[in-house]
Formats: C-alpha cells, structure tokens, sequence
C-alpha cells in the first residue's frame, strides 16, 4: 500500500479513481469476463480480475450497476484490447506487478482518460529504440543525469501508453510510438505530448497534442512504480 495512492493528484475531480495494490483472495467474474481468462495462467487472471474490481468499483461511485466489462472484440487484432465501457462512460485501466487501477468518468464531462503504471526500472534491451525518437532519447539521457531516480525511458514509455489510451476513444485509429515526441517536465510532474500526425478534434478544436502528469513512488513492499494519466475534457484547449 502506498498513502495517497499512486494516481492521486494526477485526475481531475472528475474522474473516479480506483487503485490496489495486492490481489484480493478472490474476485467473482462475470461469465463473459472469465471465459476470456479461462486458459490464462493464473498471474493474469488475478490481473485481469482485480482491475475489473478497481472498475466495478469506480463504475459504482458513478452510479452504475455492476456488469461485464470486456474487450471491444471487434476492429483489428490491436483496437480488440481496448475495453468496452457503459454508455455515457469513459475510462481506462492499467495493472503491473504489484498495482492495478481504474479511472472512469461522465463521457459528458471528460472526452476521454488514459493512465498507466510501471515498474520504475529500466525498459528491456532493445525497448528504448523502438519506442522512442532521437530527440526524446537525447532528453532521456540529460534527465538520467539531473534526476537520477527516475527511470525515464520508462516513464515515457508509460507516458505514450497513457497518450495512446486517450487518442483512441477519440479517432478509432492506432497511434504509432513514433508519432508522438513526450517530453517530461521533472520540477513539476508533468509532460507533454507533441503530434507528430493530425491530432482528434474535441470541441471544435483539433488537439496538436496531449498533456499528462505523472509520478513515482515506493510501495510498503519496496517495490518502486511510476505512473501517467492523461485526461481529454469536453473543452479542449
């Protein structure tokens, strides 16, 4: 456990945040939902079901009943993973080792939300390249630098990840790694998201980006996570 969560201070009031950091003992499965599970190993059904809980859980302070939450299943094999969510809802889940979280909202509040949690420790050979551009890894490198506790590779790994969970609900279309430059700001837990290709238009306005906030901490177990979330309002700016 950590005190004050891992998300907090990163969403507007808007969206509703759910966050654990242990699997409960056991988490009842909609049918639908453990079907898709039904031949995972079990590292991934405890996954798969305790961000659902974080989910069900969110969805509830919104006033949803409780209900299946499943991929979309259709569009290609990349789009199949995004989750379904009620009418009227937008959200996005993430899990790693030892954290799972949700972050839902009124679709007529908030066009869209993305977070994402990793381990704070570096990205596996080989990574770094393929997801980020020369003039993101020379930032990387003077960061490591400056601020030695932050694995910046994969913040900004985590931090295009949370790019793409909000570019999506608003196009339908897939955001390559390299179509977007991330730049963190390390004083004030932020970063930007610059387009590298024809942003979505939200309110009349076409985004030419994103903004984010992101943060580390360390949980009671030690384990060191950073985090990244991106909300998209009704009124881009």
């Amino acid at each position: 456990m950590v005190s004050g969560g891992l998300l907090e201070g990163l969403l507007p009031a808007d969206v509703v945040v759910v966050e654990l950091f242990a699997d409960p003992a056991s988490v009842e499965l909609f049918p639908q939902e453990a079907e898709l599970v039904a031949q995972s190993v079990d590292k991934r059904r405890r996954e798969f079901a305790t961000v659902r809980l974080c989910a069900r859980t969110a969805l509830a302070r919104l006033g949803h009943a409780p209900g299946p939450i499943v991929p979309l299943q259709e569009g290609p094999a990349w789009a199949r993973r995004a989750p379904r969510w009620p009418d009227g809802i937008v959200g996005s889940m993430t899990h790693c080792d030892g954290y799972r979280a949700a972050a839902v909202a009124r679709s007529s509040q908030v066009a869209s939300v993305g977070v994402d949690a990793e381990p704070n420790a570096p990205v596996p050979d080989g990574v770094r390249e393929m997801v980020t551009l020369p003039e993101e890894r020379a930032t990387l490198d003077r960061l490591a630098l400056s601020h030695p506790d932050v694995a910046w590779d994969r913040m900004l790994f985590s931090a295009k990840e949370s790019v793409f969970k909000a570019w999506f609900p608003l196009t339908g279309r897939w955001l390559d790694f390299t179509d977007c430059v991330v730049t963190p700001d390390p004083d004030n837990g932020t970063f930007t998201g610059e387009l590298k290709v024809p942003g979505p238009v939200v309110g009349g306005v076409r985004l030419d980006g994103f903004t984010g906030h992101w943060r580390t901490v360390t949980a009671d177990d030690g384990a060191r996570l950073v985090a990244t979330a991106v909300v998209v309002g009704r009124a881009a700016s």
